[in-house]
C-alpha cells in the first residue's frame, strides 16, 4: 500500500501481474473501480514474493504525506475485502459489490515546456483525445502552451505543483474499454466511500 509521490495525487487503483489467475481474482475483491497490468520488476518486493508463488496487489492511492480519507477508507475497506476472499474472515451476506474495469494502458502527460502549470482537469474525470488538460504559461501571461490529452482515457494520476519543468509528468492517463463505465464507476465509488465513514 502506498501513495503517490510528493505533490502527485493518485486515484484509487490496483496494480498487479493480471495474467496470474489468482492474483487478478484478489484484484477484483479488493473492490477498487480501476485495476493495472502491472508487469513485475526483477529484484523487487512483488517480484520475490511471485517467486515464492504468493500473489502480491499494490494499492496505490492519494499524495504523500497528506491524509486522504476517501483513500484511507477504501484502503482499509479492500483489505478486508481481501481477507474474506481468501478465508481469513467470513464472507459478508450482502457485500457491497464494485465491478473494476482493467486499464488497457496507461501514460504520463508531460509538461510541453517550463512555467506556470494551471490544471484544467480534475482527477478521475475522463478526457476527450485533444482535450485542454492544462495551461502552462510564462510567469507575465505572455505565452502559454495547452497541454493536451493524446487519447480519450481517465485521470489516474496527478501533479500538485504549481510550477512545471519541460517534461515533468503532469497527468496519468488511464485507457479503458469503456470511458464512460469507467468514470461512472469513479464518481460512485468516491461518493460511496465519502458517504460512509465506516468500513464494512
Amino acid at each position: 500500500m502506498h501513495t503517490g509521490a510528493i505533490n502527485r495525487s493518485n486515484l484509487p487503483q490496483i496494480r498487479a501481474n493480471l495474467d496470474d489467475p489468482e492474483t487478478l481474482e484478489i484484484a477484483k475483491a479488493f473492490g477498487v473501480p480501476v485495476i493495472i497490468n502491472s508487469d513485475i520488476r526483477d529484484g523487487s518486493l512483488r517480484g520475490c514474493a511471485a517467486d515464492r508463488g504468493l500473489p502480491v496487489l499494490i494499492y496505490e492511492a492519494g499524495e504523500a504525506l497528506r491524509f486522504d480519507e476517501v483513500s484511507i477508507r477504501a484502503g482499509l475497506r479492500g483489505v478486508l475485502n481481501v481477507m474474506r476472499q481468501i478465508g481469513m474472515l467470513p464472507k459478508l451476506k450482502n457485500p457491497k459489490l464494485v465491478s473494476p474495469v482493467i486499464a488497457k494502458s496507461t501514460s504520463w502527460v508531460r509538461a510541453p515546456d517550463s512555467g506556470i502549470f494551471s490544471a484544467k482537469i480534475a482527477l478521475g474525470k475522463s478526457v476527450q483525445k485533444g482535450q485542454h488538460l492544462a495551461l502552462i504559461s510564462d510567469p507575465l501571461g505572455d505565452e502559454e502552451e495547452h497541454v493536451l490529452a493524446p487519447f480519450d482515457g481517465i485521470v489516474i494520476g496527478q501533479n500538485n505543483l504549481p510550477l512545471a519543468h519541460e517534461g515533468d509528468a503532469l497527468f496519468n492517463l488511464g485507457s479503458f474499454k469503456s470511458i464512460p463505465r469507467a468514470e461512472n464507476l469513479v464518481e460512485n465509488f468516491a461518493a460511496d466511500h465519502d458517504d460512509d465513514p465506516t468500513p464494512t
